[in-house]
């Protein structure tokens, strides 16, 4: 394995720059190193004017989501021996279809007003006293919903959704995994709610099953599954309203 890598980097400082351009810096090619430690090198050791977002550097807050040669990926686990062979720079861009603030960071505001539309918190009527104790479940009704509970908003599944790159009113991947998670659990009652918002061409039904949201998804939440579940409870729901009047005949 080589002593160093080479990564291109784009670059975009708004108040300076009338495009992106890339610029390209050699590293240490350590074989535990992931591109995000790459990044913090040079921005600590060789251009501290580079921007980007990290945290946790575990794969759990989902803040260093950047395209990577092309792909969606959490930068704090990507291997950049997984490149080394390929005798070519490592490119780093950041995620598609996001407007750019900076460098590689961008601008999130879309994708969580699109969250909390879904409104991913429980919803009840008239709960019962707390007196009476917690709503329990059993691990067969956590089971139900734990998968999508797994999303940790890295938002790779947006970079990757050519539907929200061609209609950005698409309500997207994550958030109608996430909608489906509530609608799973035995605790809530909200999932009519959800259904006005997502039955319609902005949600479920703008999804055109091209499967690339669960391809890159680190968490393994199947965002696609999730779509598809949902494009099936609410084609019921239809045939149900639809049959209501005749029954009642």
């Amino acid at each position: 394995m080589p002593e160093t890598i080479s990564l291109e980097v784009l670059r975009y400082s708004p108040e300076r720059d009338a495009e992106p351009s890339f610029q390209r810096y050699d590293v240490p090619l350590h074989k535990d190193w992931v591109v995000l430690d790459a990044l913090n090198y040079i921005k600590d050791k060789v251009d501290g004017s580079l921007t980007f977002r990290w945290s946790c550097r575990m794969g759990i807050c989902g803040s260093c989501g950047m395209m990577v040669n092309g792909e969606p990926k959490l930068t704090c686990a990507t291997f950049l021996s997984n490149y080394a062979k390929e005798n070519k720079p490592v490119r780093v861009q950041p995620l598609r279809y996001f407007p750019v603030i900076r460098d590689l960071v961008v601008e999130v505001t879309d994708f969580m007003t699109k969250l909390q539309s879904v409104k991913p918190w429980l919803i009840r009527g008239d709960g019962k006293p707390i007196s009476e104790g917690e709503y329990l479940q059993t691990p067969e009704q956590l089971d139900r919903y734990k998968q999508f509970s797994m999303c940790i908003n890295c938002m790779l599944c947006y970079a990757a959704c050519p539907v929200y790159g061609l209609d950005p009113v698409f309500i997207g991947p994550a958030a109608i995994a996430l909608a489906q998670r509530y609608n799973m659990d035995s605790r809530d009652e909200g999932a009519h709610e959800r259904m006005d918002v997502l039955a319609q061409h902005e949600g479920i039904w703008g999804c055109t099953f091209v499967g690339e949201c669960t391809k890159v998804c680190p968490k393994h939440v199947d965002p696609a599954g999730a779509i598809q579940q949902y494009k099936l409870t609410a084609t019921i729901e239809r045939f149900k309203s639809f049959l209501m009047p005749w029954a009642a005949k």
